[in-house]
């Protein structure tokens, strides 16, 4: 059952990530955010590889091909999924754009059972259904309201982080590492890959943004910090249960966007979205049981 505190730190860290990203996007471009989650990750994820082995020294890892395969694709959806999502912050109100993002869960669910041979039981699948009708109301789709560019961005987003997740689950598997050491191996790898293609395509593309970035060391930080914390506990949790099952606990994280949005960013929801985040605790707690 250690899945669910490590699943639970992380949608708390994520939170505070997403609501850094977005006071950061008000000033930088998508790449530069999308950066900034990785940038700082690199030396705490090395420093906590290195404390898991002075804790307790295991073998050191082989990389094959597929493990390597699993590693760059992992590395690549994540980069696009966090420029779709602060995309879509730029669309939506916070706790509704990232709300939609955990479509993610139902995706993974979906995918896991028919790529990769997961299976649920029926609780976990009721959990999984009660995630996807949270996730439509907090969409905000009605005749009136409705929006495409919004619902495709969230969708995008989500399947990006769904394929991400499916990966990391994948490599940590076939690397063959006690617990948590391969879940610590594969986060450094992933984050140092992303950290490299970042900067190598802004120092051609974009300077400007790397500039804006080194003028704000503090949000740019903490972007960093809360997601490398974050990337800990879905990695650890992810190598411990199915995807489908750690994402839509994940979903609890909606309920700490939502103390954030109304008391940070002082932003208002509809009472569709109180039905969605209500759902959503139900959601968690079918899929605790399962």
């Amino acid at each position: 059952m250690l899945w669910i505190p490590f699943t639970l730190l992380a949608a708390f860290m994520q939170a505070w990530r997403n609501a850094f990203q977005k006071q950061l996007s008000k000033d930088v471009s998508v790449t530069g955010v999308t950066l900034a989650r990785f940038i700082w990750a690199s030396p705490l994820a090395a420093l906590y590889l290195w404390q898991l082995y002075h804790w307790q020294p295991v073998e050191l890892p082989t990389f094959n091909l597929t493990f390597v395969c699993f590693i760059v694709a992992a590395a690549l959806a994540q980069i696009l999924a966090t420029a779709l999502m602060v995309r879509l912050f730029k669309l939506k109100n916070y706790a509704i754009g990232a709300g939609l993002v955990k479509s993610e869960a139902i995706l993974a669910a979906i995918l896991g059972v028919l790529l990769f041979s997961e299976t649920l039981s029926l609780l976990g699948w009721c959990g999984v259904a009660l995630g996807a009708v949270a996730v439509f109301l907090l969409s905000g789709a009605s005749i009136k309201t409705f929006s495409w560019p919004v619902l495709l961005l969230g969708l995008a987003s989500g399947l990006a982080f769904a394929l991400t997740s499916l990966w990391v689950r994948q490599a940590s598997l076939v690397l063959g590492l006690p617990f948590p050491h391969g879940a610590a191996w594969v986060l450094i790898l992933v984050i140092m890959l992303q950290t490299v293609l970042l900067v190598l395509w802004l120092s051609i593309k974009d300077r400007a943004t790397l500039v804006a970035l080194w003028q704000r060391p503090k949000l740019t930080l903490l972007v960093s910090v809360c997601s490398c914390v974050g990337s800990i506990g879905w990695f650890t949790a992810m190598s411990l249960e199915s995807v489908a099952l750690v994402k839509t606990l994940g979903q609890v994280e909606v309920l700490f966007m939502l103390l954030i949005s109304a008391f940070i960013f002082k932003e208002k929801l509809q009472k569709t979205d109180h039905w969605g985040l209500l759902l959503i605790v139900l959601a968690a707690i079918a899929v605790m049981w399962a």
